[in-house]
């Protein structure tokens, strides 16, 4: 299989680029909070099969999109908003149809009941809670009546914490990353899906040990965790974020998790 070669904001200064991107820079390609095997578990609960059209709300770097169309699926449609992510997916969808688009999750395009699948990653954590609504009410409106839905993102825990250790989490993570980090309790995740009229199905959680180097292993495999280690290390700059995230991600560890729901549409009565 060839190797992605998009890199994300590749021409934004590493001081200010997005804690992901800069990651990307680097030569991580996975870049879920619970690494590659909660997004193999997010599949797996989907259950993808040859009769399902499927959705990706921003496929990124196109990892889990591999994953996805591995399972031969009916149809395949990424919604990617960075154009040059999108053509970079689509060199690999060789299917009539298989395909990328530059879109925005909100606002896909496509129309209602298209989709049997839908699912994204590591994307609703960087939302506001208005546009966390609003991509989830838009995965509900092009699913059909019984299509399955299927988040992986950033969470908080215990579902008690208070709202100054949130605040402070929050703030922390949003500094060290550079992004708006939104993470929610297992409950606020669920409360969000089923406010757009979803049933939660399922829920698999992971610890985030996105920066972790058995998760590193694990996720890239030996060959690429060392260039990657060697990208980090002959690059000053980057090295010292790098090792900001990993020092927020540590000191946060007992209330950071990554999650997985999946939900479903329920069917017409």
């Amino acid at each position: 299989m060839a190797e992605e070669t998009y890199v994300p904001g590749s021409n934004l200064d590493i001081a200010k680029m997005p804690g992901h991107w800069l990651l990307a820079r680097m030569g991580k390609r996975v870049l879920r909070p619970g690494g590659i095997e909660l997004t193999r578990r997010m599949l797996d609960t989907l259950a993808i099969g040859p009769n399902d059209h499927v959705v990706e709300f921003a496929p990124g770097l196109g990892v889990t999109a591999r994953l996805t169309i591995a399972r031969q699926p009916a149809s395949y449609t990424g919604i990617e908003r960075d154009a040059a992510a999108a053509t970079a997916v689509q060199k690999f969808l060789t299917s009539p149809h298989y395909r990328c688009l530059t879109g925005s999750a909100e606002e896909s395009g496509l129309e209602d009941g298209s989709a049997t699948v839908v699912y994204g990653e590591a994307m609703l954590t960087m939302h506001t809670q208005g546009q966390k609504a609003r991509i989830v009410r838009e995965a509900y409106r092009i699913l059909r009546p019984g299509g399955r839905y299927g988040i992986h993102e950033l969470g908080l825990t215990p579902d008690n914490l208070n709202d100054e250790k949130k605040d402070a989490i929050l703030r922390d993570l949003s500094a060290a990353i550079h992004v708006g980090a939104r993470p929610l309790t297992s409950s606020e995740w669920r409360a969000v899906l089923e406010a757009e009229g979803f049933q939660v199905q399922a829920e698999h959680t992971a610890p985030m040990h996105l920066l972790e180097p058995a998760r590193m292993l694990q996720d890239e495999g030996l060959g690429r965790t060392l260039r990657i280690v060697f990208n980090i290390l002959r690059t000053p700059q980057a090295r010292q974020r790098i090792l900001t995230m990993r020092r927020v991600f540590r000191a946060y560890q007992d209330h950071l998790m990554a999650i997985s729901l999946v939900a479903v549409k329920p069917e017409v009565v």
